[in-house]
């Protein structure tokens, strides 16, 4: 299993606006954002910010300073706003305990930050949780070990509190102060006709 980085939290951090490497480094750092996530030292956050530039996800602009050396500012590019995309709506989330604190927190922080909706990021963890926990049910059931029983037992356990929590996420989604409620996709009844696509043209075709 790949070692966690923040790759996508700071392509979502500059989507929301573009930022020097030390404003990146006080949101990982302050516990009232990613603090209580990421534990990111200065030379980790430029080392991610220097790989993503590579990959031609973000860019660096110099902004002069006043009797100081200029100060490189990120931007997204369109191919860290496809990265981003796709982080967001990853069908398969990862199911560790861990990962669940890390990576499902900072999607929901992202996507609070960019006003987005989050009922699917929640309801996609939630559902690769209750499959996991089910497939470990039945290992308890189908173990002759005491000790694996036991083991399987206190994963159960995990699995159930995440499941817990992950329910009031839903029922209580994050908000920051002053941030007013994501937008809802507009059903379709409601959309105007100019909104709806044109119909197929099936003349000719085999």
């Amino acid at each position: 299993m790949p070692r966690l980085s923040p790759d996508e939290v700071i392509l979502g951090l500059l989507k929301a606006a573009p930022s020097h490497g030390y404003d990146l480094l006080e949101r990982f750092r302050d516990p009232a954002h990613l603090g209580r996530i990421w534990n990111m030292s200065t030379s980790q956050i430029y080392a991610v910010l220097k790989r993503l530039e590579l990959e031609n996800a973000i860019t660096g602009r110099p902004i002069p300073q006043p009797d100081a050396p200029p100060r490189v500012e990120y931007h997204l590019t369109p191919q860290g706003e496809a990265l981003l995309a796709a982080w967001l709506a990853d069908p398969q989330p990862p199911v560790s305990i861990h990962r669940i604190r890390v990576v499902f927190l900072s999607r929901l922080y992202i996507a609070t930050l960019l006003n987005l909706p989050t009922e699917d990021i929640t309801a996609r963890q939630l559902a690769v949780c209750a499959a996991q926990l089910e497939k470990v049910q039945r290992g308890i059931e189908a173990t002759p070990s005491p000790v694996e029983k036991l083991t399987l037992e206190f994963v159960a356990g995990q699995l159930e509190a995440a499941i817990a929590w992950l329910n009031r996420c839903r029922e209580a989604p994050l908000a920051f102060p002053g941030q007013t409620e994501p937008s809802k996709p507009t059903p379709a009844a409601d959309l105007p006709p100019e909104h709806y696509p044109p119909a197929l043209d099936t003349k000719d075709k085999p």
